[in-house]
């Protein structure tokens, strides 16, 4: 298949480009090197009529100007950790903090909000984004390499691997943050949606939305989605904690998958009854953060001019647990020299369900 590149604007002197990948079927994801980003993602419904289902902006001032992390590579850590402080090796690693007096996403200025290099095959229908980390950003010791490669297949996955490897002992927990609606991008709130989590635990968070370091099982909870269920059916009753409620609440909570060990798991299936379109998606890491976009609201001008609002979209952010480095029961981020960071994530996208 042809991948095309085009000019995307220009970040602090250094050229974004965006890139259009598509398969034989007529899907197609379209990429962009700043923050390296997943922009578009056309696939078709029940009736063949194709829609764009990741949230995002028509601009690169657009992505500039904004932290919601619409499609990014998020990274040193994806998610927060408190305090921006954790301990490596009897040492105290201090991060910049970005989300009041705690770190989010990297920091900053972090994996999200510079300009990756890319590579583009044509024979795997891909592209590959570099980007090369110097030790002491956002406080993170190690200098790093990191890459996150798309590759969009003929039997309709798409295929999102992270990576990375360091010369000193640090961190390394890096997160996709597309915004899904399966209904397409504009089309209101997703809690008629449906969602199965293949979880039986999750791992709750304090007033400030930081791990509390307590798994608990899902069963009588909101957070049970075991079975098939709307979005929507019990987002009220979460317990309206941390500064999102005061925008719309909803979920943005780390599940606990089964089964966690090598290879994929299943992580989880959603579906849109109304056009058919919907994924399943499965992950090589042990969690899963849900997030339905309760900071969103109709003041945020999205993709062709629409208005985005609470619970447009949600994540799925398959991760290390929030706060990993801080509780040594939870799985661990850290990454050692001569070692490699691997993440992959694998959405299957279907119709006619």
């Amino acid at each position: 298949m042809t991948i095309v590149r085009e000019d995307f604007g220009v970040h602090k002197g250094q050229k974004v480009d965006i890139y259009s990948i598509e398969n034989s079927n007529g899907l197609k994801a379209r990429v962009i090197t700043y923050g390296a980003r997943l922009v578009e993602m056309h696939t078709p419904g029940r009736d063949g009529t194709f829609a764009d289902v990741v949230l995002g902006f028509d601009t690169l001032e657009a992505y500039e100007a904004t932290d919601t992390f619409f499609g990014a590579t998020c990274g040193h850590y994806g998610n927060r950790i408190k305090d921006g402080t954790f301990e490596l090796d009897g040492a105290t690693v201090r991060l910049s903090r970005n989300e009041g007096e705690n770190h989010l996403h990297g920091g900053v200025a972090g994996f999200d909000k510079v300009v990756w290099a890319a590579y583009a095959d044509e024979r795997e229908n891909s592209v590959t984004f570099t980007h090369v980390v110097a030790d002491g950003c956002e406080g993170y010791p190690g200098n790093l390499v990191v890459k996150a490669k798309y590759t969009l297949l003929d039997d309709d996955r798409l295929l999102i691997e992270m990576s990375g490897f360091t010369d000193r002992p640090t961190i390394l927990n890096m997160v996709h943050h597309s915004y899904w609606n399966v209904a397409g991008h504009a089309n209101g709130p997703v809690t008629a949606q449906v969602l199965t989590v293949d979880a039986d635990f999750y791992t709750p968070v304090d007033e400030d939305l930081l791990a509390t370091g307590e798994v608990r099982s899902v069963a009588g909870t909101p957070f049970d989605f075991r079975s098939e269920k709307a979005i929507g059916a019990d987002i009220d009753n979460i317990p309206s904690v941390g500064v999102g409620h005061l925008v719309g609440g909803g979920y943005d909570h780390n599940w606990v998958l089964r089964d966690f060990g090598p290879g994929l798991r299943s992580v989880a299936t959603l579906r849109d009854p109304a056009s058919g379109r919907g994924f399943t998606l499965r992950s090589t890491e042990p969690g899963v953060q849900i997030y339905t976009g309760g900071y969103l609201t109709e003041r945020m001008i999205g993709k062709g001019d629409r208005p985005y609002q609470t619970y447009s979209g949600l994540t799925f952010e398959t991760q290390k647990f929030p706060g990993s480095p801080n509780f040594a029961h939870f799985p661990s981020s850290r990454l050692n020299p001569g070692e490699v960071y691997s993440h992959l994530m694998e959405f299957q996208f279907f119709a006619n369900r």
